[in-house]
């Protein structure tokens, strides 16, 4: 399901400006959420974050536009993905903005698996570093590429995904998601200026911790870091608090660690209050 223009598509060909600057450079940002019963999980925080994210590049968002959309293509499932996109749009050759851009959003849906929540990961070492120095690694732009090929070359290697270090060889997160280490009740996430994008579900985990008896804490963590903790866990807003059963040749028992439980349950609870209908893993 597609919405563009202020209409519903049932599929996703539709006319498209080649000269638009998202196709040519990667000149735009996404969002992902997750909706259920035709209601969009921290909606506002999803828009709030999208339009942030076209703010750093130097456009606006039309936050009206893109939540019609984002309700458009979520009504017609029970559960679903959803996907909106803003590019620049189009512009003149060269890499310099245009003056006066005009923004092309689209939204998109696709049915969502219930069992893509909390299910167990493994991730491998890219070798490809995260630039933290760059805008782009602190918000969901259009040039994927880096984790497109570190999720290739972790599959190759028998895992899921891939972990990222940035420049200083710290930890900055997985292609799909920001990272937390737990030793004991303590839970920690590297701070955004590591080069981490600011996950919507992470902020929720950090939210939710105290009231768990959990210590949140964002600070830098290093592989060795890794190494040595108890559980590891990665958020998104699709796989919500996913258990790390692997990173390269360690092996966790993420899955059942009381602090990963907790978060799970308390999660499940929030999201099933605010949507009307549980979250099924």
């Amino acid at each position: 399901m597609l919405w563009r223009d202020g209409a519903l598509h049932e599929d996703t060909v539709q006319p498209f400006d080649l000269a638009d600057r998202g196709l040519l450079l990667g000149d735009g940002v996404f969002d992902t959420a997750l909706a259920l019963g035709g209601r969009i999980v921290e909606e506002e925080a999803h828009l709030a974050r999208l339009s942030r994210a076209a703010a750093t590049l130097g456009f606006a968002l039309d936050e009206g536009e893109a939540r019609t959309a984002m309700r458009a293509v979520a009504a017609g499932y029970e559960r679903a993905a959803i996907r909106t996109t803003v590019t620049r749009g189009s512009g003149p050759r060269g890499l310099r903005p245009p003056a006066e851009p005009r923004p092309v959003l689209w939204a998109s849906a696709a049915p969502w698996r219930p069992g893509t929540a909390f299910s167990e990961v493994s991730l491998g070492w890219s070798a490809i570093r995260r630039n933290e120095t760059s805008p782009t690694s602190r918000h969901k732009t259009l040039g994927y590429l880096d984790a497109v090929l570190a999720a290739e070359a972790a599959g190759a290697q028998g895992h899921d995904e891939a972990v990222f270090l940035n420049m200083q060889g710290r930890v900055a997160c997985a292609g799909i998601g920001t990272l937390f280490a737990v030793s004991g009740r303590e839970v920690v996430t590297p701070p955004l200026d590591e080069g981490v994008l600011a996950g919507i579900v992470r902020a929720r985990v950090l939210a939710l911790a105290p009231g768990l008896g959990l210590d949140a804490a964002e600070r830098t963590v290093t592989p060795e870091d890794l190494a040595q903790a108890e559980a590891v866990f990665l958020t998104n807003s699709l796989r919500l608090v996913a258990p790390v059963r692997r990173i390269g040749a360690r092996d966790y028992a993420s899955a059942g660690h009381p602090a990963v439980l907790a978060l799970r349950g308390a999660l499940s609870r929030e999201i099933g209050q605010a949507c009307g209908m549980a979250v099924e893993g």
